[in-house]
């Protein structure tokens, strides 16, 4: 066991720092492109069907790209000449589902899954030309497929026939017949007719249950000794496929993890003070990194998940275990799921490695965050992180392009309804700063300070660096957060959490108890934040509930809190009745302040209204006045709806409007600034408007999807202006936080 504490020291020490001696710090990938799979069945992806790309190859040129897409039972092809243009090429329908792709020469190697249950397993190897795109041999796998390798030399394929268990049957426990094994094939023929099988069983060896061994996945080195993983049973084997023999096999071993989240608790909070003992690493993944050393990704699929990754040698010794620094690094950049926390955390799937220039990096693609963890082993005994990239929502495959400088990833979540399209990210290495993160967080104690869902954005009426942020009700325990735009990416490098110790808003909502915790933390929804020139902070926190609704009846109102600067309640000012008694769930989302009066804009139409209101609340009078704000019509392929999410106070009565609609993706149509003033009103009137700047060109340049919910909109004491947007708390969501300075005034 000493290993194992030293292991997850050393990933402390190392996930936040990169010493000159082990990596280039010149050098980094930063996204492309990023290719819409749906676009291949409609070149707008005006589409609800579910499409999905899972594993990918490339050809030996580097320029065309074969993917595995299970859900429309079909493989696709992309043209990626131009690293920056990615263009679809065709899908191919196939007989059964398409599990995994290899490509040797000039043809593709698909694993296809063809069983009718769990029992009666049966699978193909099905091989296509990559120029004409047809099936030139299928051959008989005798159980369902899943991972296919293809060795160096191009004399043999591997394929994992795991005939996966049955989750549903005996709590999915082990054993559950037929058996897995691996499939040989000899490809040292130019004729795919002509190869031939030989099939290596896999019983018996290391592992929970070696009766039932569930092979996963497979990767293949220059010796041709093929590691294969068998992730339920927490086992590895290496097996030398010239002759068709095991070589070795042991257990993945076991992981003690500390400082990490492992509760869901609500109201959720992200929380690194949980530990777990014991844990299965169940790797998934597996790439060699020479002969003597492989990574894999510890996934876990049944009773365990180590929520890292692991270097062994071939002796079975772990001589690396990155320990918590995968949970601790998705924290720090705002991926944390924390809706996964007892379940497997950021969930490391599937692994990747490439030599680049000087440096050889490993690829480990997280599920749950939906990042690529990049680190440098040219030491196998003592890796360091490098980067993370940004991907579509549950990486999948991962296939490195070192010739082209270039590494592509699968993301295989899509679903239209959910904002979600599936997507080939691209990633190119050059001489370059990494441009994601844009916003990171600075370790308090010794961990990184955990965020995420930021709704709203507010500058320091003195430090021009200085922005604040909030999280919106996806958390509990509401916190603001203190943003330093000096330094890039930028850093959250305070919290000040929101605290009723006077009891106000207690007080003016008797009934809700669920308010305010028993330390006085508050639980709410704020969406707009502003600052005041006395140094104080304001919130809107926006209701809860539809008057009439059944299924979604008024729960909590809305209202503007006024806090000091250590996050002490002040003051809490609410709506008038008339107007509590119209409520639709769509209500406060931006604040600003200005000339003693305070400004909440509605983010939709109220009642019967045809405009939402923007509220002026007189702080001298104690009254309130309301004006309508014109939003602009639908254009979204999709419909949805368009409201508004921030308001930023430019002086002198001038006040711009961040109008955004509800689509992302292809999808996104309205992401935009407007202008208002407010000088002079007439209560009730509806205001004129004119455009100040289109967001759709700033969003594209992340050369990721276009998110959903653009959110915050702030001008600095300089001029400089930015807007960041809602990650939603990584739930059905990439993650991907985008705070960009878009202009200066």
């Amino acid at each position: 066991m000493l290993f194992k504490i030293k292991a997850l020291s050393l990933s402390l020490l190392t996930a936040f720092s990169i010493p000159a001696a082990f990596a280039n710090n010149t050098h980094y990938f930063n996204r492309s492109a990023s290719f819409l799979v749906c676009s291949q069945l409609d070149k707008n992806c005006h589409t609800d069907i579910e499409t999905s790309a899972e594993i990918l190859y490339a050809d030996k040129s580097g320029k065309t790209l074969v993917y595995t897409d299970s859900p429309a039972k079909q493989i696709g092809f992309v043209d990626i000449t131009n690293l920056h243009e990615p263009q679809g090429k065709k899908v191919v329908k196939i007989n059964g589902e398409p599990t995994s792709v290899a490509i040797k020469d000039r043809f593709a190697l698909v694993g296809v899954n063809t069983s009718k249950d769990y029992v009666n397993t049966s699978g193909e190897l099905q091989i296509y030309h990559l120029d004409s795109f047809e099936l030139v041999a299928s051959l008989d796998l005798g159980g369902q497929p899943d991972s296919v390798a293809i060795s160096p030399d191009g004399q043999f394929a591997a394929i994992a026939i795991e005939n996966e268990r049955d989750e549903d049957k005996n709590k999915g426990a082990l054993p559950q017949m037929p058996a897995g094994y691996l499939m040989i094939v000899d490809t040292q023929s130019d004729n795919p007719k002509d190869w031939t099988l030989r099939k290596v069983a896999l019983t018996g060896l290391s592992g929970i249950s070696p009766e039932d061994p569930e092979p996963e996945y497979v990767s293949i080195n220059e010796n041709n000794v093929a590691a294969v993983t068998l992730q339920e049973n927490n086992a590895i084997a290496l097996i030398d496929l010239a002759k068709g023999e095991v070589l070795n096999h042991f257990s993945a071993g076991e992981v003690n993890l500390t400082q990490i989240d492992a509760s869901e608790k609500k109201p959720l909070k992200i929380q690194l003070n949980d530990k777990l003992d014991k844990i299965p690493r169940e790797p998934d993944g597996v790439v060699w990194l020479d002969t003597e050393h492989f990574a894999t990704a510890n996934e876990g699929d049944w009773k365990g998940g180590s929520r890292g990754f692991s270097i062994f040698n071939t002796q079975g010794k772990v001589i690396w275990d990155s320990g918590n620094a995968l949970e601790h690094l998705a924290v720090k950049f705002g991926h944390y799921p924390e809706k996964r926390s007892e379940n497997k955390g950021n969930e490391p799937e599937n692994i990747a490695f490439g030599i680049f220039g000087d440096e050889k990096l490993l690829f480990i693609n997280s599920e749950r965050a939906s990042l690529v963890f990049v680190y440098n082993v040219n030491d196998p005994t003592n890796p360091q992180f490098k980067q993370a990239l940004p991907t579509g929502v549950a990486p999948e495959g991962a296939f490195v392009i070192p010739e082209r400088n270039a590494l592509v990833v699968a993301a295989e979540a899509d679903s239209r309804e959910d904002q979600i399209r599936s997507t080939i990210s691209i990633y190119e290495y050059h001489n370059q700063a990494p441009n994601y993160p844009t916003l990171q967080s600075v370790e308090d104690s010794g961990l990184p300070i955990a965020w995420g869902a930021l709704s709203g954005l507010a500058a320091d009426k003195k430090e021009a660096n200085i922005l604040y942020s909030i999280e919106d009700s996806f958390y509990g325990h509401n916190r603001i957060f203190v943003i330093d735009v000096a330094s890039k990416p930028a850093q959250i490098i305070h919290t000040i959490s929101i605290k009723d110790t006077q009891g106000l808003l207690s007080k003016t909502f008797p009934e809700q108890k669920k308010l305010v915790n028993e330390d006085r933390s508050v639980n709410i929804d704020p969406e707009g934040i502003a600052t005041d020139n006395d140094g104080n902070l304001w919130i809107a926190s926006e209701g809860a509930g539809t008057v009439g609704d059944k299924k979604r009846p008024v729960s909590t109102h809305n209202f503007l809190l006024k806090l000091n600067k250590a996050g002490e309640i002040l003051q809490v000012i609410t709506l008038p009745e008339t107007v509590n008694n119209m409520q639709v769930r769509f209500g406060f989302e931006g604040v600003a302040v200005e000339n003693n009066k305070v400004y909440v804009a509605f983010q939709a139409p109220w009642g019967d209204e045809k405009h939402p209101r923007l509220g002026i609340y007189d702080l001298g009078k104690q009254d309130w006045e309301f004006v309508y704000y014109p939003l602009d019509p639908v254009e979204s392929q999709a419909g949805g709806w368009v409201g508004v999410s921030d308001l930023s106070p430019q002086g002198n009565g001038i006040f711009w409007v961040l109008e955004r609609d509800n689509r992302a993706g292809p999808d996104a149509a309205i992401k935009r600034i407007y202008e208002i003033n407010l000088s002079e009103f007439k209560p009730n009137s509806v205001l004129t408007k004119k455009l100040v700047r289109d967001l759709m060109p700033d969003l594209a340049k992340a050369n990721g999807l276009i998110p959903e919910k653009i959110e915050g909109l702030t001008t600095t004491q300089d001029g400089r202006v930015f807007i960041v947007n809602d990650n939603d708390g990584v739930d059905d969501n990439n993650g991907e936080t985008q705070l960009i300075e878009i202009m200066k005034k």
